[in-house]
């Protein structure tokens, strides 16, 4: 591999890894990423853009990979922060830029599409980078990425998006691996859906309510809970943790319902099933179907989970 920028040091860990490797997994992604040639990562920070961002680094050089976070609202302030300290620790070329979906209508509004308007903001964003730099936008969407209900996946092929770890035929237990292969701390970092998905489609999105959900979350986090979801419900907060950590929010009571009402949240709840990444699309999607209208907030959501405050009059 010769590609402007790649160190000896970088190309023996790539060797190694292909070695390891058996079922010559990064090797493929190796031959998609030199046909590629310069690309721009869409970077959050997650197992698989920065999966994709270190291998495109190693592969390409740093001068022909620009890994960008896109910086609003819906991103928790450790995750960029997370973004930065990632891109130091692996030598990644790195930049936040300020994305502007809240300033669209449709994007507000908050529907089933919600996902579609914010990446055709990220690759408005992107675009022009990409051009700059003679690249294309890559992202690090996987192949079990493509059964989920995902419309962001095709405003990006729309504008011209790449996925490499497709191409490659990467699953999500691909790119754990082979992170762990690489000595990528983010090889089991859980996943971080952006902060408007814990809000129920129908109800429009703002930065203050993006703000609020962080501000719960942050608190929550240091608590020591690293795997959760504050779903707003008005008022209510519904938590979601690992099923490992119900007992610690019961053991953690007040501090947990503090730190929630500190954020602004009236009502503190926690939902018995646990953490469930995407659940809130999927409640909306089995309601569309059923009724044949567009979801809002179901009530129903709320009132199966538990009051942490117990029994007022």
């Amino acid at each position: 591999m010769s590609a402007a920028g790649a160190t000896p040091a970088c190309t023996e860990t790539l060797i190694w890894a292909r070695e390891t490797d058996s079922q010559g997994r990064l090797g493929r992604l190796v031959d998609v990423l030199e046909l590629l040639g310069p690309v721009v990562v869409a970077f959050s920070g997650g197992a698989d853009s920065t999966f994709l961002a270190v291998v495109a680094t190693r592969v390409l050089g740093r001068d022909l990979v620009h890994c960008v976070t896109a910086d609003s609202a819906s991103l928790a302030p450790e995750e960029l922060a997370d973004c930065k300290a990632l891109a130091a620790e692996w030598g990644l070329r790195w930049s936040a830029l300020a994305t502007s979906e809240l300033e669209d209508p449709s994007y507000v509004a908050n529907g089933l599409d919600r996902c579609y308007h914010c990446k055709s903001e990220l690759m408005t964003t992107l675009g022009p980078v990409a051009v700059d730099e003679g690249g294309t936008v890559v992202l690090g969407v996987n192949l079990d990425d493509l059964g989920d209900h995902r419309p962001g996946q095709s405003a990006a092929a729309e504008r011209g998006a790449a996925f490499p770890l497709v191409d490659a035929g990467l699953t999500k237990s691909d790119v754990r691996a082979l992170s762990r292969i690489l000595g990528l701390r983010t090889w089991d970092k859980p996943a971080a859906a952006c902060l408007a998905s814990r809000v129920p489609h129908g109800t429009a999105v703002s930065a203050e309510l993006l703000g609020q959900v962080a501000r719960a979350e942050s608190a929550l986090r240091r608590l020591g809970f690293q795997s959760l979801r504050v779903r707003h419900y008005g008022d209510t907060a519904r938590l979601e943790v690992e099923l490992a950590d119900l007992s610690r929010v019961v053991e953690l009571r007040e501090r947990v319902v503090g730190a929630v009402h500190g954020a602004g949240y009236r009502y503190v709840t926690v939902d018995l099933e646990g953490l469930r990444s995407g659940n809130v699309a999927r409640a909306a999607l089995d309601d569309e179907r059923a009724r044949g209208a567009s979801p809002g907030a179901s009530p129903t959501a709320v009132s199966a989970s538990v009051s942490l405050l117990g029994t007022r009059r």
